[in-house]
């Protein structure tokens, strides 16, 4: 008869060998992001690609960066595949693409299936907007949401005891009902934000106020609806922008694109992959965001 003892010790060498397997795999396949033929002769398009929410900025900055520092880059196609996100990743963002433009780079956004909410805003900054007609894009607007657990806590006998510096230290908590005060005060939050977005949108577009509020209300429009409506520039696909790119930089058609390659996915990434960031979306703090719902 098997004793418990060596189903626990068998248990923790099995563990332990996945352990090491994991770590094994993660360090050989897990090489990060890296340039492709950057320093190869003539003159260059780059592509920045932006996928998934966004959450943070640094890496796309730090391409953006790069290439705006790089001679042979003439200019750069941002391919948004996002829905946004937070409010303060898709500001940095978009700042870095105005401070790469305004260095001479020529910048054409290129929407794909989706480039909504903190995505259009980012491709506000580019010179030239393009999106497929039947591209997901707009949701012009702010978001804040906030889970209310105290019906389940009740049930389960759970109370909190909160100890705090001032009365809006805990604005958003589970733990309570939001009071009209707070709710108020969550309100200006969200109205600044958006006040932002819309100053930008009315900026980059040369929509007048009225105009640019009737669009901004949330919703969201087709890459077709949004050229007649003056949110974007023109309509096309990827291998469109990529010409348009190469025409607004006056280099060749045959110049060559580069694109940073995508890493190679690990093991680690398979079953780890996204803990950072639903552990970043659960953090019980207050977060806004431009992001499609």
């Amino acid at each position: 008869m098997v004793r418990k003892s060596d189903w626990i010790i068998t248990l923790v060498l099995i563990i332990i060998f996945l352990f090491v397997f994991i770590s094994f795999f993660s360090i050989v396949f897990k090489f990060g992001y890296y340039s492709s033929d950057l320093k190869s002769p003539g003159s260059k398009i780059a592509v920045v690609d932006i996928n998934g929410p966004i959450f943070r900025s640094e890496r796309i900055v730090k391409q953006l960066k790069k290439y705006g520092k790089e001679r042979s880059v003439k200019g750069i196609v941002l391919r948004l595949e996002t829905p946004g996100g937070s409010v303060s990743a898709t500001q940095e963002i978009y700042e870095e693409v105005r401070k790469v433009k305004e260095k001479g780079k020529k910048i054409v956004a290129s929407m794909g299936n989706v480039a909504a909410s903190g995505g259009y805003y980012i491709a506000c900054g580019a010179d030239v907007i393009m999106a497929n007609p039947g591209t997901i894009t707009g949701s012009i607007g702010v978001i804040a949401e906030f889970p209310n657990l105290v019906k389940l806590y009740d049930k389960l006998g759970i109370k909190f005891e909160t100890i705090k510096s001032g009365k809006f230290k805990d604005t958003g908590s589970p733990n309570r009902n939001m009071s009209d005060e707070e709710r108020k005060y969550l309100q200006g939050l969200i109205n600044d934000s958006y006040g932002e977005f819309l100053k930008v949108v009315m900026k980059e577009r040369k929509l007048p106020e009225e105009k640019a509020l009737k669009l901004a209300d949330g919703r969201i429009y087709s890459g077709k609806m949004a050229k007649n409506f003056g949110l974007i520039d023109t309509l096309g696909t990827f291998e469109d922008a990529i010409s348009l790119a190469k025409k607004l930089a006056g280099v060749r058609e045959d110049a060559r694109v580069i694109r940073e390659k995508r890493r190679i996915i690990s093991l680690f990434d398979i079953l780890f992959g996204d803990i950072d960031e639903f552990l970043f979306r659960m953090r019980k703090n207050i977060r806004l965001d431009y992001i499609i719902n």
